[in-house]
């Protein structure tokens, strides 16, 4: 799964930065015939378009995620309460399908479309599994993994039927209760994996008051591009709480050398390390923070 940063900065929700703490996941699909995340950022990424926001669309053609919101953004993808519980992620749909009405659709090219919806089937799985971890969800527990057509059913989410109605449509044997059981078992695979990992303690970054080593190797370096593949970096994000701990190094198993003031830092690398958190490493040689708390400035 390759995340792009594809924010809707002039989205009137994105701009209006309410905050939540994300207690499940809603997985949408768009109702249309576009494959192409990329339409979707364009068409709503403008200070006129009121209608909905999402935290991420999930490319047809690549299954690429493309963030729009931070996670712990309110967004307005539902028409709901789950507004305020949920993060919402849309997966794109195949350019074959023709809508006729409502959830009913015609295929001009069944093997291609049920191409492109696993591509999004398979992504959103890993999506959902690296969020679960995230933000210590349980995809089996009731209400926390659910699509639009059940947060509906709940009496928290508007009238639509998907993404059901997708997978349904093109014969596929996808179903929600399927898609949970997948999540908790990639989740249990990569909580199986991180603890079968041993941390090279002499490994760790020490503080050198100039410039850290670089992050051990059982931290996976992660390239943030924007959606033209150009590298986002350096690049600013600003810290508004006063409890955000500085580390050594790229996740919680590093030491903590106290507490990083407010205020706006320069970033140079990103990292995914021990607490599956994405922690940001500061210009200065500090040291590394958890991104997740603080606020990228655009």
């Amino acid at each position: 799964m390759k995340r792009l940063d594809a924010f809707l900065t002039k989205n009137p929700c994105f701009r209006q930065d309410r905050r939540i703490i994300p207690e499940g996941l809603m997985l949408h699909s768009v109702g249309c015939s576009q494959p192409r995340a990329q339409v979707f950022v364009d068409s709503w990424n403008d200070p006129s378009f009121g209608r909905a926001c999402v935290h991420a669309f999930i490319d047809g053609d690549t299954g690429d995620v493309y963030q729009t919101l931070y996670w712990t953004q309110r967004g307005w993808h539902c028409g709901g309460a789950a507004n305020n519980t949920h993060i919402g992620v849309e997966m794109c749909e195949p350019r074959e399908l023709h809508y006729i009405n409502g959830f009913t659709f015609t295929c001009s090219d069944l093997t291609k479309a049920k191409a492109c919806a696993k591509r999004t089937y398979d992504s959103a799985v890993e999506l959902f599994a690296f969020l679960c971890r995230e933000y210590n969800l349980d995809p089996m527990k009731d209400g926390v993994v659910i699509s639009h057509k059940e947060g509906h059913d709940r009496g928290i989410a508007s009238d639509h039927g998907d993404p059901e109605h997708l997978w349904r449509g093109l014969g596929m044997p996808y179903t929600m209760d399927g898609f949970r059981k997948d999540v908790a078992a990639l989740l249990e695979k990569n909580k199986t994996k991180a603890g079968k990992m041993t941390e090279d303690k002499s490994a760790c970054p020490t503080e050198t008051g100039t410039e850290h080593t670089k992050a051990s190797k059982s931290s996976e370096v992660l390239e943030v591009r924007d959606t033209t593949g150009k590298k986002r970096f350096p690049y600013l994000t600003r810290v508004s709480i006063d409890d955000l701990y500085l580390r050594t190094g790229p996740g919680t198993g590093y030491a903590d050398t106290g507490f990083i003031e407010p205020g706006v830092y320069t970033i140079t690398e990103e990292a995914e390390g021990p607490g599956a958190k994405r922690w940001g490493r500061l210009k200065s040689g500090s040291g590394w923070i958890a991104l997740d708390y603080t606020e990228r400035v655009i």
